[in-house]
């Protein structure tokens, strides 16, 4: 069975991927809402891929950019707590390390935002670092590529601060 239909069926992603649909279509005010919802009822100590890419995505939901950096942060810290030495057997850790880069282009753009180059600096270098478990030759629909091509635009963003 792939990673996909296996998250089909997990309903918390669904309804994650439910909420990133409205988002994408607009309605962050909704998408924020159901966010929420499910942060709610997953909590601090729910499943790390479910933390992780709903606070990646509630990121992405908020007008405020340090509420956009505090839901960045939450992300990183749920990939934190899956990529320990106990954890790297847990079947979403492949999952988790291959968001790593764009977890830290994220934050590294939320420092930009907020005017903070040197620790924009320090997550762009670890963005690009993390990058490595991408792939290179569009095996992953092009998220590899596009990663590095935001890279790539944030550094030379940075260059010009």
């Amino acid at each position: 069975m792939t990673e996909q239909q296996e998250a089909s069926k997990d309903a918390v992603m669904t309804r994650i991927g439910q909420a990133v649909m409205l988002l994408h279509g607009g309605d962050r005010e909704e998408a924020r809402n159901r966010f929420g919802a499910i942060w709610s009822e997953i909590g601090e100590d729910g499943e790390a891929l479910h933390r992780c890419t709903l606070a990646h995505y509630m990121a992405d939901a908020q007008d405020d950019p340090g509420d956009e950096l505090a839901w960045d942060l939450r992300a990183l810290t749920a990939a934190d707590g899956l990529s320990d030495e106990r954890a790297a057997q847990h079947p979403d850790a492949p999952a988790v390390r291959a968001l790593y880069p764009s977890l830290h282009l994220n934050l590294a753009a939320d420092y930009v935002r907020l005017q903070h180059p040197g620790a924009a600096r320090i997550h762009l270098d670890r963005a690009r670092a993390a990058s490595v478990v991408l792939a290179d030759d569009g095996a992953d629909d092009g998220y590899g590529g596009g990663v590095r091509a935001a890279i790539a635009r944030l550094e030379l963003r940075l260059r010009e601060l």
